[in-house]
């Protein structure tokens, strides 16, 4: 059983969670994530690692409630117990001094490009962050990310907060100003993700992408997070989460990610009438 420390709402449905999980604290490195199980009969799920602190013997996820499993976890409180924590899993990011490097997160995707930008950071890269959220009160994590990022822009799709429009309308703005970019990170939404891949491809900007498909065993046996490439077929539990951005097929990524909608919806629908 692992203990949950802290549940903090950081936006509409959105909350940080922070767990109990000395093991998984002392291995755990920027970009991998882990699988968790509330209870005997509940489903798996994948959450990405937000922070970790070895010393404490714990870990940070942030996690919006989409569906009926990230419900029943937000409604934990400190001093309740999750079943299951397995991990890290997946393969670490890669970190060497790159040069110059741009960190995209999407929504929620922001607690995965802080991790990455902070290992990156470390790694002794200039780091340009840029995070992107719906609206203004939906922006998150603003603060963490400028701890780690030498300049950080935020942007809204309303133009409530930040720049007006999408991260990849700040990475065009970045490329037409004559910016030299050496790397570039992605994370979030997949037509985001496909967007910035189509932007530094025509740049001939290295880019990577860390994707989030519909996992289960979190051990490469089920097959369920396969991802097309131009490798051929991968998964992203064991060789990923992260792929060379140029080589990933999104549109179906994309299509296999919202495969089960219709079923999410009506569990997630039962689960708030009985509850």
């Amino acid at each position: 059983m692992f203990e949950i420390l802290a549940m903090e709402l950081l936006a509409p449905k959105i909350k940080r969670a922070e767990i109990s999980a000395p093991l998984v604290a002392r291995h755990a490195r920027a970009g991998q994530f882990i699988i968790l199980r509330l209870h005997e009969k509940g489903e798996r799920i994948p959450l990405t690692l937000f922070k970790t602190d070895k010393e404490k013997g714990t870990v940070q996820i942030v996690f919006k409630e989409n569906g009926k499993t990230t419900h029943q976890l937000g409604g934990l409180q400190p001093g309740d117990h999750i079943l299951d924590v397995v991990g890290p899993l997946g393969k670490p990011t890669h970190v060497e001094n790159f040069g110059t490097v741009v960190v995209i997160g999407g929504g929620v995707g922001s607690p995965i490009a802080y991790a990455v930008a902070k290992a990156l950071r470390e790694g002794g890269n200039h780091i340009i962050g840029i995070i992107g959220f719906r609206s203004q009160n939906l922006v998150v994590l603003e603060e963490d990310m400028r701890e780690v990022c030498h300049e950080l822009l935020v942007s809204t799709d309303d133009g409530s907060y930040g720049k007006k429009g999408f991260t990849t309308h700040v990475l065009q703005e970045l490329v037409d100003a004559g910016r030299k970019i050496d790397y570039v990170f992605s994370v979030g939404p997949v037509l985001m993700m496909k967007a910035t891949a189509e932007i530094t491809h025509r740049h001939e900007i290295k880019t990577v992408s860390s994707v989030n498909p519909i996992m289960v065993d979190g051990t490469g046996m089920c097959g369920a997070c396969r991802v097309c490439t131009k490798q051929g077929i991968q998964f992203a539990c064991v060789d990923g989460p992260e792929f060379d951005a140029h080589e990933i097929d999104y549109d179906e990524l994309f299509q296999r990610l919202n495969e089960y909608q219709k079923e999410e919806q009506q569990a997630l629908e039962r689960y708030l009438e009985e509850s």
